[in-house]
This record gives structure tokens, C-alpha cells and sequence, in this order.
């Protein structure tokens, strides 16, 4: 059931729309309206919903299976100006649950105020994405496989309150961006935001992020810092190496026992367009997290005891070139290593069959994962036990 005052927004958002349609000089395909030369507005939407099957997951030691409604998302975009633009984007947080207490509720996501004012220099100021890994970057939408980033979160990325430490890779802050060459090879994106609050944060210390990276043959093509992990190779041939640090003063921990976070990584994508218009996509991460936690931290259970450690990911993917009914065949293989300083460690191997139909607009995917990651999950703290156990799914993707 939707909260009252998400329903007024909702309805006030339809209802601005509909009357510039009804003003509006030309209406474009894709939900585009141009209102006059400089103004214009669009609205789109994006659905993901799967069904898993996993081992030992029901009671008894059975399967469990489940219907998933992943992820439910309104799009809203607008120019007011020149050089200032508007984002508002909505998520269903914790889709599946029929609980109001525990999710099921549409919630605002991004709320950005842009100024862009050139290829070197932009501000954007509102709840938005945290300079991290390209896997957050792309969001779930863009990604090359169906399911999310199986390594750390870093701590916007916690789905709690956003003054706990953000949810899904957002949080109340601003970001500059932009390129620091002429050619847009080499671009950055440095941010203030809130970060983890309360708690350990009885200071009311900043997060600071950055992420730079480096396109050495084709220049990336994204909204604002935005990354994809896979162009199918419209973008021709791509290589792009980046490297991202965070750090906040008192940003894990206890009240009691308090530790600054470290978090940074390394990202690499590749992709290759084949003589026979195959496309070899590559994609790699490493990433290291050190936020310093005490034992006294660690056996508190209202610590937060974010990841501390080391783990890397790799996914390697093929499209073929032939069109087999209204899409084309992309199978795939990713492994996941994760090594906690404070845990156990943990993997998870998969492999795939993606179905595109229309790039990251309409895609099936369908996928089989094993490994003790799908038991420990991402609890970080010592004593973690799990059995490395067998998963398979299949996900629909469906974007405008």
C-alpha cells in the first residue's frame, strides 16, 4: 500500500504531465515533450521481476522457490533552463514484502538539482548516486547480467534510512563532474555527502567520494558520471580503467568505539566488436575496504560493522552476432571472491544465457549460481557459517 504522501506526489506528477501535454508544442516518442526551445520533460519507466529456485533455502533442507518483484522504477528527467536540469526517479523498496513495516512502499530514489554547465565542470546537488564501483553506477538496469554486484557494499548502499548510511547506492549530498581533458578520455567525479549518521558518527562527519577513470580507445557515452557494463557493441570498441576512494572520520563502529572507513577499488571494463560482429565483453573489479574495527565493535550488535577486507569480481560475456527469432544469444560466466579480515571468506561461481531483445530496454536471462556466498550472504562478522549450495533463475528486464 502506498504512503499517502507518495500518493500525492504520484498524482501531482500525473497531473503536471498531462497538462504539458496538453501545452506542450511537439510530443516526442520515449514519453519526450519540448515545451520550448529550452524546455522540455520525460518520463519513462523500468521493471525487473524474477523467479530463483534455491538449495536449502525452504525449511527441511528444501528448495526454496520464489517470485520476485526486483526492482519497479518511474523515470522523470527535465531541462528549466540552459544549463539547469531536474532528475526524479522512484523505487519500490523491498518489492516482495506485503509488510508496509518491512517494504513494499514506492519511494523517491533520486531527487537532483543539475547545473551543466560544460564538458569540464557540473554540479549536481540532491539524493543521488555516490562516487563507487561501476557496478552501482550502472544501477540494476544497465548491468551485463542479470543480477546485481555480489562484492561489499560500500555505505550508501545499505538499504536503511538514508541518515543510517544511504540506500541503494544514494544519499543526500553533491557531486562535481565532468573531464579533465579535451577529448573526454580522462573524466572525474568527486562528492560530499552525509554517510553513515548516528552511531559511531557522533561528530556528524562527511563522507567524501571520488572516482576517476580513463577511456583508452572509445569514449564512453552516459548520462552525467552514470556508467553501463555492456554497450552490445554499439559503442565499438571500449577499454576503460577507473579507480574510486571514499573516506569518512568516524564512519563505522560504535558509539563506544568508533573507526574511520577506507573503502576504495579498481574497475576495468572491455568490450570488443568482432570481424564477424560477434561482441567480447570483459568486466573486472577489485575492491578493499579497510574501516578498522575494534573486538569490542565487532561483538556489539548494533555495530556498524561494515565489510573490512579484500574482494574481487570477473565476468566474461559473448553476443552473438545472429538474430534467433527477435533477440540474440549472450551466455556468460562470473566468478566472485570475497575475502572478509573479520568472517569467512566466500565465492560464487554462475553462469548464464542472456536473451537480448532490445539492449537493456528488453532482455531474459536465465542463470545458475553455486557457492557458499548464496548461505553467508553479506554479513561480515565473525562466526559466519554457511553451506555452498546450487541456485537457478530467471529474470525479466523491461525498460522505456
Amino acid at each position: 500500500m502506498l504512503k499517502p504522501v507518495t500518493l500525492r506526489v504520484i498524482s501531482l506528477l500525473s497531473i503536471i504531465l498531462f497538462l504539458k501535454v496538453l501545452c506542450a508544442s511537439d510530443v516526442y516518442a520515449a514519453g519526450k515533450i519540448e515545451i520550448d526551445d529550452t524546455k522540455w520533460i520525460s518520463l519513462g519507466l523500468g521493471l525487473r521481476t524474477s523467479f530463483t529456485a534455491q538449495e536449502e533455502k525452504a525449511p527441511n533442507g528444501n528448495w526454496g522457490n520464489d517470485f520476485n518483484l526486483d526492482n519497479l522504477r518511474l523515470y522523470v528527467n527535465g531541462q528549466i533552463h540552459k544549463y539547469i536540469k531536474v532528475e526524479f526517479n522512484t523505487e519500490c523498496d523491498n518489492c516482495t514484502s506485503s509488510d508496509p513495516t518491512r517494504g513494499g512502499n514506492m519511494i523517491i530514489l533520486d531527487a537532483i538539482g543539475k547545473f551543466e554547465f560544460n564538458q569540464y565542470f557540473n554540479i549536481w546537488a540532491g539524493r543521488q548516486l555516490v562516487p563507487q564501483h561501476r557496478a552501482e553506477l550502472d544501477g540494476p538496469f544497465f548491468q551485463n547480467v542479470y543480477n546485481f554486484t555480489q562484492t561489499p557494499f560500500y555505505t550508501a548502499d545499505f538499504s536503511g534510512n538514508i541518515g543510517q548510511g544511504g540506500r541503494f547506492g544514494r544519499d543526500d549530498g553533491v557531486n562535481f563532474w565532468g573531464a579533465l581533458t579535451p577529448d573526454r578520455r580522462l573524466t572525474y567525479v568527486l562528492g560530499v555527502f552525509q554517510g553513515h549518521r548516528g552511531g559511531s558518527n557522533q561528530s556528524d562527519s562527511l563522507l567524501y567520494a571520488g572516482r576517476i577513470s580513463y577511456n583508452f580507445l572509445n569514449i564512453e557515452h552516459n548520462p552525467g558520471y552514470y556508467t553501463s557494463s555492456t554497450y552490445y557493441g554499439k559503442g565499438g570498441d571500449i577499454l576503460t580503467a577507473a579507480y574510486v576512494l571514499q573516506y569518512q572520520n568516524n564512519g563505522a563502529g560504535t558509539q563506544a568505539s568508533p573507526s574511520t572507513f577506507y573503502g576504495m577499488n579498481g574497475d576495468l571494463l572491455f568490450e570488443k566488436v568482432l570481424g564477424n560482429k560477434g561482441v567480447l565483453t570483459f568486466e573486472g573489479e577489485l575492491k578493499y575496504f579497510n574501516p578498522n574495527l575494534s573486538d569490542q565493535a565487532l561483538a556489539d550488535p548494533n555495530c556498524f560493522c561494515i565489510f573490512s577486507g579484500l574482494s574481487w569480481m570477473t565476468t566474461g560475456l559473448y553476443l552473438f552476432p545472429q538474430k534467433v527469432g527477435i533477440g540474440q544469444f549472450q551466455p556468460y560466466v562470473r566468478y566472485v571472491d570475497t575475502n572478509p579480515n573479520e568472517s569467512s571468506s566466500r565465492y560464487l561461481v554462475e553462469g548464464g544465457l542472456n536473451y537480448v531483445i532490445d539492449g537493456h530496454n528488453a532482455r531474459i536471462s536465465l542463470f545458475y549460481q553455486y557457492g557458499d556466498f548464496l548461505t553467508k550472504g553479506r554479513t561480515y562478522t565473525p562466526g559466519v557459517k554457511g553451506d555452498a549450495v546450487s541456485a537457478v533463475g530467471l529474470g525479466l528486464q523491461l525498460q522505456l
